[in-house]
Order: structure tokens, then sequence, then C-alpha cells
């Protein structure tokens, strides 16, 4: 079975209980947002998933799955923004962490508000380098945000450096339709969790 076909309603709330993590399950349109990290060092690629589950308003759960990225690109990976290398966000639940601002300042994204975990990549290869010995908490701007705003993009290159990015426009438009919905009736604070793909394996 393919990592995609593991990841439903009933699986991530098994795996959220196991974790100690809140999961949103009251009322329609209150979002779990989440990535699934694939099992992969390679750089460079939308492998990873983006995923929303929620209840519609006939109480219905919807579990949306998105090609994406959870990781740096290539180009960031060799030439790092920080002198302390490449930020990777570590999985882990970040209680309302994010709201809906704009991206570099640009267009509607969900932005980073409070502080997140990162692994520092710093030894400028393309290589991705989980589970560093450098870490940092703090405000890096890791946003969620889309990569080519007409189609898609193939390869992640400088769409990323950190950020969770999604892969098709198409899907974008769809997420941040929700987000935009949810905030109206939560209000502009999202809780985001990033899971490993082991994390789908029993």
């Amino acid at each position: 079975m393919s990592l995609k076909d593991k990841i439903n309603v009933e699986t991530i709330q098994e795996v959220f209980e196991r974790k100690g993590y809140r999961f949103f399950a009251k009322g329609n349109y209150n979002l779990n947002l989440l990535g699934v990290r694939k099992n992969t060092s390679v750089s460079n690629k939308f492998d990873d998933y983006l995923v929303a589950v929620y209840k519609n308003e006939d109480d219905e759960w919807q579990c949306l799955v998105w090609e994406a990225t959870t990781d740096p690109g290539k180009h960031w990976l060799e030439n790092p923004l920080s002198p302390k290398g490449t930020a990777i966000l570590i999985p882990d639940q970040y209680r309302g962490t994010w709201k809906i601002g704009l991206h570099r300042g640009k267009y509607k994204a969900l932005c980073q508000s409070k502080d997140v975990k990162v692994w520092r990549d710093n030894d400028k290869d393309d290589e991705l380098d989980f589970l560093c010995e450098d870490s940092q908490e703090g405000i890096f701007g890791i946003n969620i945000h889309r990569s080519n705003p007409y189609t898609e993009s193939q390869r992640v290159d400088k769409w990323s450096a950190g950020c969770q990015v999604f892969k098709k426009a198409k899907d974008y438009v769809v997420f941040m339709g929700l987000c935009d919905r949810a905030s109206h009736m939560y209000g502009n604070s999202f809780t985001y969790t990033l899971l490993e793909e082991q994390d789908f394996d029993g």
C-alpha cells in the first residue's frame, strides 16, 4: 500500500492519539492541517503530502491530500540563507502557530506567527540531513504557501527554504479557501502538525 493510500481520517486520528496530539473533531470546518514527510533524504522533489481533515457542513468527514514538499529545495541547501544552515522543520504539532497573512508581502498564505523547531542543515550538499545535531527554535518565516502561481512545479529549487509548499496552484486555491472559511468561524489561528512516513507503519 502506498503512503498516500494510508492517509485517511481514521489513521490520522490514531497517529495523533498515539503521539498525544490534539485532533479537532468538534464543529464544521475546524481544520486539522498536517504534513506527511516521506522517508527519503533526496531533495528537490514534491514527494511529501499536505493534508486537511475536517467535517463539512453535512457533518461528513473529509480528508484532502495534496502533493507538496515539507523540505527545502536544492538551491537553498547548497546556498543557505542563514550562516547556521538551511531550516528543516522538525516533526511535531505546532498549536496556533500560523495565521493568514502575506507570503513575502506578495500573496495570501499561512504565515508563521509563533516559534517552531528546525534542524539546521549546513553541509551545503543537496542531501536532506534530518536529525542534525544543530537545531534551533524561533520564528524563521516557515510559511505554508504555493510554488508556481499558475500551474505546478516539478522541482522544488528555490520555492522552499524550509517552508511547506504546494506543488499545484489549483490545490493551493482549495486549501486557502478552507483556511479563509475556518478563520471566519474560529479565528485567524491555525495548528499544523508535521508527521513522518513511519508514523503510518502501524
